[in-house]
C-alpha cells in the first residue's frame, strides 16, 4: 500500500485522493453487500426465510384495560373508577 504525505499535499490533491478513497469503498462495500446475499439465499433453503433489509418497526405495547392513563400520567381502573396512586 503506498504511503502518503498528507502535510505535503495540496488541497486538489487531498481532494483527489479522499475521492479515490471513497470510490475504493463503495466498490467494497457493494461486493460485500452481493457476498452477504448469496449467503443469505444459501441459507434460506435450511428454515426461515431470510428477514427484509428495510421491516416494518414493531408495533407499540398499548396499556393493559385496567390501567390507562390519563393526560395528566394518573393511572385509572377502567372497571370500578377508583384512581390509582401514581
Amino acid at each position: 500500500m503506498a504511503k502518503f504525505d498528507l502535510d505535503s499535499m495540496n488541497i486538489e490533491e487531498l481532494a483527489g485522493l479522499r475521492d479515490n478513497a471513497n470510490a475504493k469503498l463503495l466498490e467494497k462495500v457493494a461486493a460485500r453487500q452481493i457476498e452477504l446475499e448469496a449467503e443469505l439465499e444459501r441459507l434460506s433453503q435450511y428454515g426461515k426465510p431470510a428477514k427484509k433489509a428495510l421491516a416494518a418497526p414493531a408495533a407499540p405495547v398499548k396499556p393493559k384495560k385496567t390501567e390507562k392513563t390519563s393526560d395528566k400520567g394518573e393511572k385509572k381502573s377502567d372497571e370500578t373508577g377508583v384512581a390509582e396512586a401514581a
